[in-house]
């Protein structure tokens, strides 16, 4: 990238953010701090009403705009891949509002980079698998993002699996995230006085209070980083026949897939796993083709569930 089209880059992310630190302008484009501030030099030489503090970044000031920016082809077609993920992995409201800014890129866009879009839409599809769940999200994602702008407080009528039970809560909403064809919800729950993950598609009801929470929550990525780390894995090593390995395909990554590396006619692969019990059962499809170097408690699990279907 030329330092004219970088510059404009800049200028561009700096609109689009309350505050831009120099170390992630920096990471973005590929630069040094110093050049950073060359950059930003540029710009306010050039009129640009820039405000920056250190240790916290940049940011301009209220009110300047510069007219819209036109889209390159390939940001276009960024754009109408996105559509395709939305449309399968969200729920309708979110799905809506994308059509609507779609339908707003689409307004400015050049005509070749309209027909570009036209032609192209035929050609990208997401399509769930057969092991991929169908999950109902209940239409609760843009709700649950407005409570998080707003810093309000939302009460859910939550159906709990582990007890079959429904009950209400009053929550203060941190983020949302999709992780094995669910979203969930990560909130602070006022009943149980701890954070909690709630599966949209079992949130049967959902209202925005008037209550605002004014208590500072950790960001989702710091809380689920910091939850990863307090659940105890245990680390499983197994090797299997090269013949049987391409059967695996996607199962590897549901059961804590870690790295493998081929050693002759069999791969050895490590495993980080929450449930031994839950490992055993599934490397019991593939045993007679497979041997687990460790852990002995994972093979002694083992040997007890093939004992139980011999007496069997």
């Amino acid at each position: 990238m030329n330092r004219i089209d970088r510059i404009s880059a800049i200028l561009i992310q700096l609109q689009s953010r309350r505050v831009v630190k120099a170390a992630d302008i920096a990471e973005r484009f590929g630069i040094s701090l110093r050049t950073v501030y060359r950059d930003v030099k540029t710009l306010e030489e050039a009129g640009v009403p820039l405000m920056g503090e250190a240790g916290v970044g940049y940011s301009i000031m209220d009110g300047y705009r510069l007219p819209p920016v036109m889209f390159t082809r390939e940001e276009a077609t960024a754009f109408l891949t996105a559509e395709k993920f939305i449309e399968k992995l969200t729920d309708n409201s979110t799905m809506s509002y994308h059509r609507s800014a779609m339908d707003k890129i689409r307004a400015i866009l050049r005509t070749a980079e309209k027909n570009t879009l036209e032609d192209l839409d035929g050609s990208i599809a997401v399509i769930h698998s057969r092991s991929q769940q169908q999950a109902d999200n209940q239409d609760h994602i843009q709700t649950i993002l407005n409570a998080i702008t707003q810093k309000r407080v939302m009460q859910l009528d939550y159906f709990a699996y582990h007890s079959q039970q429904q009950t209400s809560r009053m929550v203060e909403p941190v983020g949302v995230y999709y992780l094995d064809s669910y979203w969930h919800l990560i909130a602070y729950c006022r009943m149980r006085k701890d954070y909690r993950d709630f599966r949209l598609d079992r949130i049967k009801g959902i209202s925005i209070s008037n209550d605002k929470f004014i208590g500072q929550h950790p960001a989702l990525k710091d809380y689920i980083t910091q939850t990863a780390r307090e659940h105890k894995l245990e680390t499983v090593i197994m090797r299997i026949q090269k013949s049987v390995y391409p059967y695996l395909t996607n199962q590897k990554y549901y059961n804590g897939f870690v790295s493998e590396r081929l050693d002759g006619d069999e791969w050895e692969m490590t495993f980080l796993t929450m449930s031994i019990e839950g490992f055993a059962r599934w490397f019991m499809m593939y045993g007679d083709m497979a041997t687990v170097i460790t852990p002995d408690v994972l093979k002694d699990r083992i040997q007890e569930i093939a004992g139980a279907i011999v007496k069997k």
